[in-house]
């Protein structure tokens, strides 16, 4: 297979690190893609429009791509296992499901992301005055959610086999085209938020183009053909099996995230924009933690399909101590420079004080995080999700909902330590379950499926 990987054999850290840049550098791609729309919004349309195409709108986002994105990772375990015992047939049946399940539930999404924008964002309580603003952004983003999909699809198939660097090279493509038409669109054309959704949705066209065009060429198992496109019930049922608790832990996380947001609209378009600012940064964090857990998955998947446990436990270990070293690193930075970021979205003096005020109850307690996503990540590899979809579900959204509607006088301070405190309960329990060696018992090799 031309552009794979194989990392069964050999050093662990190396490969890991091949594996790990090119997903470190299209993180950073994907939020520089993702935050144009915020910065070119925030700074030629105003707070309202930022307010309206981040907080809430954004998160409401997440729960639909969210989703599919823990499916997919059913598909990256099912094919590094299958890679990892040199299994090519079932690999080429599980890259032509897998793009027909894309296209099947992500135009299912779109009809029902439309149908319900409206109601949800209400209920939601989205801010009157930006509520027209917020629709008109994300009934367009809806219209192209189904390419976004299959991008992102293809992505876990090539990352599946240790091809980090195509991935890579679309969403650069992808986030210049992004780029250059939100400025043409909102600034030149005054299209407003509009324009910045339109541009997203052309560029991720670009995208899903460019990954299906790669796994077309490709002379390996994981040539794509159209006429080959089909529903395998046997690997449709395996990889539900692995991404269905992983798109349910996506789901609640950002239910969890969205009752949140409905107590932080209560204070009004300067908070929102200014959380809107900090989630974009604090984005950036986030994805280099996901990669961390898509290189751990894909090197856990390939070795436990091949039967190398030591390796498995190895890589583990060492990518955990890099993983945490990193944290505290961006920390560090986010705390000291938190005033110069936050104003590049916005100069409102009010929406970087508010900015400031979250970075600190947040950024320094971000270490807690890494276990949930490390040790996830790692679990994932090993076809168990169900456990660690169980503990995020008590640990996280059972305790935040229980905080954010039990915790008497909740004023913004206590709003935003709901983070740190389930992170901590969360991580605490699986590394308990994990170093304990309780996880053997749920693990599953698809290989012998």
């Amino acid at each position: 297979m031309a552009r794979s990987a194989n990392i069964t054999e050999g050093s662990i850290i190396k490969p890991l690190l091949y594996f790990f840049f090119p997903i470190l550098l299209g993180t950073f791609f994907q939020q520089l893609y993702n935050t144009v729309d915020a910065l070119i919004v925030g700074n030629f349309l105003g707070k309202e429009a930022l307010a309206a195409v981040g907080g809430t709108t954004s998160t409401y986002l997440n729960l639909f791509v969210g989703f599919f994105v823990g499916l997919s990772s059913g598909v990256t375990v099912l094919i590094s296992q299958y890679y990892g015992s040199n299994n090519y047939e079932k690999i080429s049946k599980t890259v032509h499901t897998a793009i027909t399940l894309a296209i099947v539930i992500g135009i299912f999404l779109s009809i029902v992301g439309i149908m319900t924008a409206r109601s949800s964002l209400i209920f939601l309580n989205v801010p009157y005055q930006i509520l027209d603003m917020s629709l008109d952004y994300i009934n367009i983003y809806f219209v192209g959610l189904f390419v976004m999909l299959v991008y992102n699809m293809g992505c876990a198939i090539l990352r599946a086999v240790g091809d980090s660097k195509h991935p890579l090279y679309f969403l650069i493509v992808s986030c210049i085209i992004n780029i250059i038409l939100d400025i043409l669109f909102v600034y030149n054309f005054n299209m407003g938020v509009k324009g910045a959704a339109i541009a997203t949705v052309i560029a991720q066209v670009a995208a899903a183009a460019l990954v299906i065009m790669s796994l077309h060429r490709s002379e390996d198992a994981l040539r794509f053909r159209f006429k080959e496109l089909h529903l395998d019930l046997s690997i449709a049922k395996n990889i539900f099996l692995i991404g269905f608790p992983a798109a349910i832990e996506s789901v609640l996380y950002t239910i969890s995230n969205l009752v949140i947001a409905t107590k932080i609209n209560d204070f009004g378009v300067d908070v929102i924009a200014a959380n809107t600012a900090y989630g974009k940064i604090d984005a950036i964090f986030w994805m280099t933690l996901q990669a961390f857990s898509i290189s751990i998955t894909t090197f856990v998947g390939q070795n436990f399909g091949a039967g190398r446990l030591d390796r498995v436990k190895k890589g583990i270990n060492r990518w955990f101590g890099i993983s945490m070293l990193t944290s505290v690193i961006f920390s560090i930075l986010m705390c000291v420079f938190s005033a110069p970021l936050l104003a590049i979205f916005n100069s409102d003096p009010g929406v970087i004080a508010i900015g400031q005020n979250i970075v600190l109850w947040i950024a320094p307690f971000w270490f807690t995080y890494v276990p949930i996503e490390l040790i996830s990540g790692s679990l994932r590899g090993m076809g168990n999700t169900l456990v660690p979809t169980v503990v995020t579900a008590v640990g996280i959204i059972g305790l935040r909902l229980g905080w954010i509607f039990l915790m008497p006088d909740l004023d913004l301070h206590l709003i935003f330590m709901v983070y740190p405190v389930t992170w901590s309960v969360t991580s605490l329990i699986l590394l308990v379950y994990y170093y304990s060696g309780l996880y053997q018992k749920n693990t599953i090799n698809l290989v012998s499926k």
